[in-house]
């Protein structure tokens, strides 16, 4: 792709404000560079450039229209109002109620507020219906491209498809248009072969031979290039006006030229020289050729549209999840089904057993257990009982109850999910921009192909010498296909991003995907990733001689801990709960990070924490606590010291159970040939012990949590590609600092800015899938760019007629099927995605 056509899609002023340089056209809000605007005017003090002298006249007419806030306003009013441009249109205010109606008596619709006449139920104000979401269109080859209507991109002339998922698929009115066009084009490309070809068939060669024949030969293939092809016409004319050749350049000049030749020939042949001429006097026609071109460029035009519209069906699936309706509870405690779309935050919601909770919120009333395999993976259900929060789309038991909402639209889980990879899917692989440089120049050098083939055999070919030579050079137009090699990567980014959001991978970007296939070094946080996340108090120890017991010992440890926030104070404080001790009222409490915590209890310090608390405060264990401490680390538990006054009293150990999951996370890591390290703030013996039972090759203890990214940097040293797995929260700046960020068991808060891959369950595996579909999706994209450039090295020289010396020469039809195979064959080898399994307990696709 050419450099001006590097820039993201943005709208803005005209001749400034576009994006990198772009300007805008008001009228139909095409985005170019402005020198190569085709026609300007002088406005209001302003230069407005335009794509087309038809948009500069539509301007004139009408300048208030484009510029005040119409559907292409310029001058600081958003062509297009994407959500977070920064000229996008405000709000408008909501209009008053203009009428009431009855929630339980939808025919009753009164002027005023009141009682409804029927049931006497109070009267609710109408709520307007919503305006219906506009629909973007896009090009999966250059996603900068976006209109408000389908058609066909600019730059490479395929055809838009919708920017936004939707939980139906959408009607393609692309497909619908094609798919018409070759149907009526094949039944008159038929007979028009039988005839061309026809010769020696009985019934035939009388209609076929001499001019009636030519004559009927154009009645058929005039419909078939006039009208099957004027949609490759047409983006043949736009790539020259923008500039940006492409296939239908070659499609449009190749089917034109036959086209025309045959009809000077048909009307006019005695103008032809005797270099034009058969043996017996004849010009000869290709009007099956051309209209042969067309019917099989528009059927290679159905099948890549079939083809890309699969690539949306793992999200469409995902947003079927989602119910189309919410039970409602009124004010007045009435219920009523309502649209999705009129879910408000706020609103209470019955979710009755067997249905699907609606939207993102937290149970009010009642209890039930909840199927949140679509976000966990786990298949048992998960028991909510009030003040639990619950995932809309997930599937509630055989209880009921009222939850309030809190996240509704496109601000939910669900939403969330499917707009990250819908993003991921219109990104491009870095792999990408060198088919972008080859692309660029690709059709100046097969067009140049063309002339010196046309001159060649003109100059050197056997008689009819320039027959010959159109011939070959309008296959050398056709048979090039350029589309393939653009289509190489996008096509393998889009079916392996959906393929993860299926298992629960969701991808920022295609460069996450392509980089990710790269590392040879995974890096885990410990807690709530190699291990449950959930600790749990499991021994108390006093120190002989400290004037202590354990249940005084726990009461001092759970009093300081009582404000903090750390999964491990928790764990203590909940031990102690449970053991029915209570915890001593504590005050100026003070977290010292990835040491700690401290506080004052009875006017006396007491601290608890762990290896690097004792350093700071000088304090030591006693020989007593050794062997207990030992044990416990070897066992892979946390260990925290009690410290009074400056004096260990005891100590504590907190276990945090492995993920049965982790060990074969580690060993199949192992078996691709990942290296798997660990980071966690914990002793080294504790560190070590963990270390071993999964199989890790390295260790990083003892380290604060503000130091990770430093130890992310050391595992870098030596040339390492490293991706860093942690929750996604406290682990940001280790995330960021690792080539590939992967935050696992974030499924509530799929849009963690620092990490390049989120893993919405909690299962450490996923990370094992994610790397195996991305060195699947990199060979996947390998093997199209060099089908693609394999393809054109091979096609383009044998149409330009090298082999005719041995008595081969490409017909241009067969060119034709041949260039549309290539494209079919990179959409459908990038379908094979879809099959890989990237859990053992996956079932196959």
């Amino acid at each position: 792709m050419s450099e001006r056509h590097e820039h993201h899609h943005e709208h803005g002023g005209h001749g400034h404000g576009g994006a990198a340089g772009l300007v805008t056209d008001p009228v139909c809000g095409m985005t170019f560079p402005p020198e190569k605007a085709a026609a300007t005017v002088e406005h209001g003090g302003e230069t407005v450039s335009f794509c087309s002298e038809g948009c500069r006249r539509k301007f004139e007419a009408e300048p208030e229209r484009y510029l005040g806030g119409g559907p292409h306003a310029g001058h600081g009013h958003a062509a297009h109002a994407h959500p977070g441009h920064a000229h996008a249109a405000p709000s408008a205010a909501p209009s008053p109620a203009t009428s009431w109606v009855c929630p339980m008596c939808p025919e009753v619709e009164e002027p005023a507020p009141g009682a409804c006449p029927s049931c006497g139920m109070g009267l609710e104000p109408k709520t307007p219906a919503a305006p219906s979401a506009r629909t973007e269109w896009t090009c999966p080859m250059h996603p900068e491209i976006v209109r408000d209507a389908p058609g066909s991109c600019p730059i490479c002339g395929m055809a838009l498809e919708p920017r936004t998922v939707a939980a139906e698929e959408p009607e393609n009115p692309e497909l619908a248009d094609m798919t018409r066009r070759f149907w009526v084009s094949a039944a008159l490309t038929v007979p028009l072969v039988v005839l061309a070809m026809g010769h020696g068939l009985p019934g035939v060669e009388r209609i076929a031979a001499g001019r009636p024949g030519r004559w009927i030969e154009l009645l058929l293939a005039t419909p078939v290039v006039l009208w099957g092809g004027w949609p490759f016409f047409v983006r043949a004319w736009s790539s020259v006006r923008f500039k940006s050749l492409n296939m239908f350049t070659l499609i449009g000049l190749g089917t034109a030229v036959a086209y025309l030749y045959s009809l000077v020939a048909t009307a006019a042949p005695g103008i032809f020289p005797a270099s034009f001429r058969a043996a017996d006097g004849t010009v000869g026609v290709y009007f099956e050729a051309a209209a042969v071109i067309v019917t099989l460029v528009l059927l290679g035009q159905v099948l890549e549209l079939r083809a890309r519209s699969r690539t949306g069906s793992a999200l469409r699936a995902l947003l079927g999840l989602a119910p189309a309706v919410a039970r409602r509870i009124a004010a007045d405690g009435s219920e009523r089904d309502v649209p999705l779309a009129e879910v408000h935050p706020g609103d209470r919601l019955r979710v009755r057993p067997g249905e699907k909770v609606p939207v993102d919120g937290v149970v009010v009333e009642g209890r039930s257990a909840v199927d949140e395999s679509m976000v966990s993976g786990e298949p048992i259900p998960v028991e909510k009982v009030p003040g639990e929060r619950v995932v809309g789309g997930t599937v509630n038991g055989t209880g009921g109850f009222v939850m309030e909402a809190e996240k509704v639209g496109a601000d939910t889980l669900l939403a969330r999910i499917v707009a990250r990879v819908a993003e991921a899917q219109r990104s491009r692989a870095p792999i990408q921009r060198l088919a972008d440089r080859v692309a660029a120049w690709f059709v100046p050098t097969v067009v140049a192909v063309a002339l010196v083939t046309l001159v060649v055999w003109a100059a050197f070919g056997p008689e009819p010498a320039w027959a010959f030579a159109v011939i070959n050079a309008v296959a050398v137009l056709i048979i090039a296909c350029p589309c393939a090699l653009g289509l190489a990567t996008p096509m393998s980014i889009m079916v392996a991003a959906g393929k993860g959001a299926g298992a629960g991978v969701l991808f920022r970007d295609a460069e996450a995907i392509e980089r990710l296939r790269d590392v040879d070094t995974l890096v885990f946080d410990k807690t709530g990733t190699l291990t449950e996340g959930r600790p749990r108090l499991v021994a108390v120890e006093a120190a002989p001689g400290a004037g202590v017991g354990e249940d005084e010992l726990l009461a001092l440890a759970a009093g300081v801990e009582a404000d903090s926030e750390h999964p491990l104070a928790r764990a203590i404080v909940a031990g102690a709960a449970t053991r029915g001790v209570a915890s001593r009222p504590a005050s100026g409490f003070e977290n010292l990070a990835g040491r700690g915590a401290r506080a004052t209890i009875g006017g006396v310090t007491v601290a608890i924490g762990g290896p690097r608390l004792l350093e700071d405060l000088g304090a030591t264990s006693p020989d007593e606590l050794a062997g207990p401490i030992r044990e416990w680390a070897d066992a892979g538990r946390t260990v925290m010291s009690v410290v009074r006054d400056g004096t260990v009293i005891g100590a504590v150990s907190v276990e945090d159970e492995i993920r049965p999951e982790s060990v074969e996370a580690v060993r199949r890591l192992h078996e691709m040939g990942v290296r798997v390290a660990m980071i966690t703030g914990d002793a080294q013996s504790v560190a070590d012990s963990v270390a071993k039972r999964i199989g890790i090759d390295e260790v990083a203890a003892q380290v604060l949590p503000a130091d990770k990214a430093a130890a992310v940097q050391r595992f870098q040293a030596g040339g390492r590609k490293v991706a860093m797995v942690g929750d996604g929260v406290n682990d940001a700046p280790a995330l960021a600092q690792a080539d590939v960020g992967i935050a696992i068991g974030a499924g509530t808060d799929v849009a963690v800015e620092s990490a390049g891959i989120v893993l919405v369950r909690d299962d450490p595996r996923d990370v094992v899938g994610a790397i195996g579909l991305s060195r699947a999706s990199y060979r996947k994209m390998l093997q199209n760019l060099a089908w693609a450039t394999g393809y054109n090295a091979l096609a383009i020289p044998v149409a330009a007629g090298v082999l005719a010396p041995i008595g081969f020469v490409l017909p241009m039809s067969v060119g034709a099927l041949v260039m549309s195979i290539s494209t079919i064959v990179v959409a459908l080898n990038a379908q094979l995605l879809r099959g890989l399994r990237l859990r053992p307990d996956e079932e196959p696709a």
